[in-house]
């Protein structure tokens, strides 16, 4: 089933933490079309105003300026909640190295404030933002949930301990906690810009300004794209779906593993751009190959994601184009 023929209750009040970032404003839109009031938590650190352009005067949406460090923030926007979706987090491999201590505060006690803040409001479920990351040095591929390795970054390490966290707080307070593993998600609204931004729109970008990317390491390294509307149908089932859920992850992805070499050629394709790239030093942190099996989240989530790398590609493409 389509997450599009799903329905909230009436009055069904959802918090989105990170709210006008990439994955978290989209998250938003798609909740109030979906008829929820939605209150949006986020200290536009990584966020963008813009993002929330398209919905930011519906009359059941509400922005809250704070920050998951705070905890009172937390406990304010989580009265009355039904749903959260921790979205809000400090992301980058590279960064997390240059910044560790600060990933630790925001990434892991920040969550801890938000989980907090959900059991002490009686919030129905958590659904929590992980990340492919926490795999770390793990060889095999496709990735199962249940085989993580040693993490190879600080950003990889606040993710498995958030993980753990919402472990416990299931196990212990009975919080229904759900983590979605997101592998390499792109799309509409993902920040092309700064040193640190995602491969797929800062390729796009760079080709447009009639620039050349760089591609760190040999090319070959590859990755299972994820469109953001499989992510959103990830959340919206993962809030939704009667199966006990408390204090499970899942692989949020497609399925399918495609290199930096092939985007680039398929980039240049789309664009109508004849370059060859430059190479870089490989990135400390980075893993070879991501690879995801989706069989527990179509098994308990009935996940079945809509669309695939190329269908997804030529959406994004097309989006920028027209921002930039």
């Amino acid at each position: 089933m389509s997450y599009r023929e799903l329905e909230f209750s009436d009055h069904t009040i959802c918090v989105v933490t990170g709210g006008a970032g990439f994955i978290g404003s989209n998250l938003c839109e798609a909740l109030l079309d979906k008829g929820c009031i939605v209150r949006c938590l986020d200290n536009l650190s990584t966020g963008h105003e813009k993002n929330m352009e398209t919905f930011r005067n519906h009359p059941d949406f509400t922005f809250v300026m704070g920050d998951i460090c705070d905890e009172e923030a937390c406990r304010r926007v989580c009265e009355g909640a039904d749903y959260v979706f921790h979205q809000a987090a400090w992301g980058s491999v590279p960064r997390s190295i240059e910044m560790p201590s600060y990933y630790e505060k925001v990434n892991i006690g920040g969550t801890l404030h938000m989980l907090d803040a959900a059991r002490e409001k009686g919030v129905r479920r958590f659904v929590y933002a992980s990340s492919s990351s926490v795999y770390g040095d793990a060889p095999e591929l496709p990735k199962t949930e249940e085989r993580v390795g040693k993490p190879l970054s600080p950003y990889a390490l606040t993710k498995k301990t958030d993980e753990e966290y919402a472990r416990l707080y299931a196990e212990l307070y009975g919080l229904e906690t759900v983590g979605l593993r997101y592998f390499n998600v792109f799309g509409r609204r993902q920040d092309p810009n700064g040193a640190y931004a995602a491969v797929i729109p800062r390729f796009i970008r760079t080709l447009l300004s009639g620039e050349t990317p760089v591609i760190y390491g040999d090319g070959t390294q590859s990755r299972d794209f994820t469109y953001i509307e499989n992510v959103i149908e990830a959340n919206i089932k993962a809030a939704l779906s009667e199966n006990e859920l408390k204090g499970e992850a899942f692989n949020i992805a497609f399925g399918e593993r495609t290199t930096l070499n092939e985007i680039y050629r398929i980039l240049c394709s789309l664009l109508g751009i004849q370059r060859e790239p430059v190479y870089g030093k490989p990135r400390a942190g980075d893993i070879a190959h991501s690879h995801a099996s989706i069989e527990k989240a179509v098994r308990l989530l009935g996940y079945h994601p809509e669309y695939s790398f190329e269908q997804g590609i030529r959406e994004t493409v097309g989006w920028y184009r027209a921002q930039l």
